[in-house]
């Protein structure tokens, strides 16, 4: 049997910028990203601390320290926002452990 699963989180990353003229997507700072296993254009759910809204994405790698929300989406944040950003996964293991990375005010990694 297959279960889907956390594979990757974000947890608590600050958005620095939106750009709602954009063809679509999540810029994360590329050193973030690859800590946290998130792939250039994998597909993430993106949920807002401040006000409950969700919505998938995907990811692009941007600068040291940037977490920007592209295109519609853009709508659905205000810059300083807090954000989960989620990508999920099939495995066959029951006792999978997802890579959970933990970030403060400004993107970097709490060790």
């Amino acid at each position: 049997m297959l279960y889907e699963v956390l594979k990757s989180k974000i947890h608590m990353a600050r958005v620095t910028n939106k750009q709602k003229d954009y063809e679509g997507s999540i810029t994360i700072d590329e050193s973030l990203a690859r800590e946290a296993k998130l792939v250039l254009h994998e597909k993430v759910l993106v949920a807002d601390v401040e006000n409950g809204n969700r919505f998938n994405t995907y990811v692009i790698y941007g600068k040291k320290g940037e977490i920007c929300i592209n295109g519609a989406a853009a709508n659905l944040v205000d810059i300083g926002d807090r954000l989960i950003i989620m990508a999920f996964g099939m495995t066959d293991k029951k006792d999978f452990t997802p890579t959970i990375i933990k970030v403060d005010e400004n993107n970097k990694i709490i060790k």
